[in-house]
C-alpha cells in the first residue's frame, strides 16, 4: 500500500514538473519562433519578442532566447550582451559568434556546431534601446543615454522577462558579454547584487572587456608592436608623445593638440597598412568589412585620432575607406545583417524596425549619442566587490584569435573567430566557458 502511495506521489510530482515547464509555451506562445527562414530542423525551442522597459517613453528591448539542446530545466541561463556601445547581441552574438545558427551568404542558416546552447539556455539581448530591433519612440532618450540608464533598463528587462518565463527562476543565472560589455556586465551584476533581487545570479564572464580606459586603449599599440605590425620607432613615438587613449579622447572632443597632429602624420603610413589586417585575428586572413560593422567600429575607435585628423587636413590619400570595402567581400557579419534585414526573417522573429529603415549590426545613433564620460570610469573595481559578494567572476582576453588569459585561472583555450584554429572540441570549449572548468592546451 505504501509503495503504491509513493508511486502515485512520484507521478503527481512529475506531472507537476511537466506542467510547470509547459508554461514556456502557454505564457509565451506569442513569442515562440516556429521556424526561421532556411532553418534546419532542431530539437530545441526558440523565442523572440519585446519587453517594455519604460512605459512613458515607449522604450522596448528585443530579445532572442534559445533553450539548451537537452535538459533545459537543469542547464544554466546565460544573458549575453555585446558591446560597442551600440552593437547587436543578435546579429553579432547569436548569428555570428556562438548562437545556434550561422548564416549562409545571408540567404539561409545552418547549424552552428560550436553553439553555446549545447550546454546552456542563452538569452541574447539587444541593449540599449536603439541597438538592433530595440527601440525608443521618444528620441530625446538618446540624448541622455549612458551606462546608468543601460544598466537600469537591463534590470527592468530581466524582471519583466522572468515574469514571462518564471520556470527559469531557479536555474543558475550567468551574465556574460564582450568588449564594452566590460561596462554592461559588471554594472548590471552590481545592480542585481545591491537590489537583492532573486535572479539566482551565480557567475559573470566578460571577454576582451573594457575595464580601465588608459590601460585597455593603450594596449592596442603594444599589441601591434609585439606582433611586428608597427616599428620600434612608431611604437616609441606613440607611447611617449601621443598614445591611443590620448588621441581617442582628442578625437571625441574634435580638437587635436599639435604634438598629436605631428605624431599622427609621421605614423600614418604604417597605420594605413593595418587596414589589411583583421584586428580580431591578426595572424589570419583579412575579412574585408563594411561601414560600422563590429570590426569597423573597433578599428574606427582605435585609429579615430589618425583618420579624423587626416580627414580634417584634407589628405585624400588617407581617406576613410570603409565604404570602399563594402562590396569587396561577404563577411559573416555582413551575411548576418543581410539575413536579419529580410522581412520574412523579421516576421518569424516577431521583430520590427522602429525609427530606422534597416537593421544594422552596430547602431550609428547609439554609437554617436552614447555619453563617453562613463567610458573612462574604471569598472575593474566592481569586479572586486562582486567577488567579495560571492559571485564567481571570469575574465578572458584573446591572444592571436584563439588563446586567452583568465583572471584567477591558468591559461585556457577557447574558440576564436570562425577562421581561427579550433584547439578544443566543442563540448570541452563550452564547458571551459560556461561551467568554468579548466582546460590546458593539448
Amino acid at each position: 500500500m505504501l509503495s503504491q502511495i509513493w508511486i502515485f506521489m512520484v507521478i503527481i510530482m512529475c506531472a507537476s514538473f511537466q506542467l510547470n515547464w509547459s508554461t514556456v509555451e502557454s505564457s509565451s506562445g506569442a513569442e515562440k519562433i516556429l521556424s526561421l527562414s532556411g532553418q534546419p530542423k532542431v530539437s530545441f525551442q526558440q523565442f523572440g519578442g519585446y519587453i517594455t522597459v519604460h512605459d512613458k517613453q515607449h522604450r522596448a528591448l528585443y530579445y532572442y532566447f534559445v533553450e539548451a539542446e537537452t535538459n533545459p530545466a537543469s542547464k544554466p541561463l546565460i544573458l549575453w550582451l555585446n558591446g560597442g556601445p551600440g552593437c547587436s547581441s543578435i546579429g553579432v552574438g547569436a548569428f555570428t559568434e556562438h548562437g545556434p545558427f550561422v548564416t549562409n551568404y545571408g540567404e539561409s542558416i545552418t547549424k552552428n556546431k560550436y553553439s553555446w546552447n549545447r550546454e546552456a539556455n542563452i538569452l541574447y539581448l539587444e541593449s540599449p534601446a536603439g541597438v538592433g530591433f530595440s527601440y525608443s519612440t521618444d528620441k530625446s532618450f538618446y540624448d541622455t543615454l549612458n551606462d546608468d540608464i543601460t544598466a537600469r533598463d537591463n534590470l527592468v528587462f530581466l524582471q519583466r522577462w522572468q515574469a514571462k518565463f518564471p520556470q527559469y527562476k531557479n536555474n543558475e543565472f550567468y551574465i556574460m558579454g564582450e568588449s564594452y560589455g566590460g561596462h554592461y556586465v559588471p554594472q548590471l551584476a552590481e545592480l542585481i547584487v545591491k537590489s537583492k533581487m532573486n535572479f539566482n545570479l551565480k557567475r559573470m564572464g566578460i571577454g576582451n572587456p573594457l575595464l580601465e580606459y588608459e590601460t585597455d586603449y593603450n594596449s592596442v599599440d603594444e599589441f601591434y608592436w609585439s606582433h611586428g605590425m608597427i616599428s620600434d620607432y612608431v611604437y616609441e613615438l606613440r607611447s611617449s608623445v601621443c598614445n591611443n587613449s590620448k588621441s581617442s579622447k582628442q578625437s571625441l572632443g574634435g580638437c587635436f593638440s599639435l604634438d598629436c597632429i605631428s605624431v599622427l602624420i609621421q605614423i600614418s603610413d604604417e597605420y594605413s597598412d593595418l587596414d589589411s589586417i583583421d584586428p580580431y585575428y591578426v595572424i589570419g586572413d583579412k575579412c574585408l568589412s563594411y561601414n560600422l560593422s563590429r570590426a569597423a567600429i573597433l578599428t574606427h575607435r582605435q585609429r579615430s585620432g589618425i583618420s579624423q585628423m587626416l580627414r580634417s587636413l584634407h589628405m585624400q590619400k588617407y581617406k576613410n575607406n570603409y565604404q570602399y570595402h563594402q562590396e569587396l567581400d561577404k563577411c559573416p557579419e555582413k551575411n548576418a545583417e543581410m539575413y536579419l534585414n529580410r522581412k520574412e526573417v523579421q516576421k518569424a522573429l516577431h521583430a520590427w524596425l522602429v525609427g530606422v529603415n534597416q537593421y544594422r549590426l552596430c547602431s550609428p545613433v547609439v554609437f554617436d549619442k552614447y555619453k563617453r564620460e562613463g567610458e573612462e570610469i574604471p569598472t575593474i573595481n566592481i569586479l572586486g566587490s562582486l567577488i567579495k559578494s560571492g559571485l564567481q567572476v571570469f575574465v578572458y582576453r584573446l591572444v592571436d584569435g584563439h588563446k586567452f588569459m583568465a583572471i584567477n585561472l591558468p591559461m585556457l583555450l577557447l574558440e576564436g573567430p570562425p577562421t581561427a584554429p579550433q584547439p578544443l572540441n566543442p563540448r570541452d570549449r563550452l564547458c571551459c566557458l560556461i561551467h568554468f572548468y579548466v582546460e590546458t592546451a593539448p
